[in-house]
């Protein structure tokens, strides 16, 4: 690990298990409360927009968002939670249930800056997450 100062935030420096790029350790730098702000600002706006909440059982909508939580936890550096309850994430396969095309993805993409805004993480981590969730949120297109 590498640590290093860049705009008066210290930073630790992992390495990606997506393509050996240096990324920032999202955990280090938000800890679980970050992951749990976020995730409830998303969650909040869902029961009231027409694409998405079609997708989202009304009464498992706390499961969701443990679920979400979790991955991005273990994903960004905290412990790997998700992967001990569920395995592997295999996106794919387990959005393939659902409709998910272009307008629901920017749809998605859409509550998730609102949510990253809302839940007032530093801006590198925003600018970072954003990316990854634009890409993530297009592997998931099914229809």
């Amino acid at each position: 690990m590498e640590a290093f100062e860049r705009n008066d935030i210290s930073l630790s420096k992992s390495l990606s298990r997506d393509n050996g790029a240096l990324e920032p350790n999202i955990y280090e730098m938000i800890g679980e409360e970050g992951f749990t702000r976020l995730t409830r600002a998303f969650y909040a706006q869902v029961p009231g927009d027409e694409i998405l909440a079609p997708m989202y059982p009304a009464d498992d909508l706390v499961g969701a968002e443990e679920r979400l939580r979790d991955f991005l936890v273990g994903r960004f550096g905290g412990p790997p939670r998700y992967i001990e309850q569920r395995g592997h994430p295999r996106l794919r396969m387990r959005h393939a249930p659902f409709p998910i095309d272009q307008q629901a993805r920017d749809r998605w993409m859409e509550l998730m800056t609102r949510a990253l805004a809302e839940a007032d993480l530093p801006q590198e981590v925003q600018q970072f997450m954003l990316h990854f969730f634009g890409g993530t949120a297009t592997f998931t297109i099914n229809r």
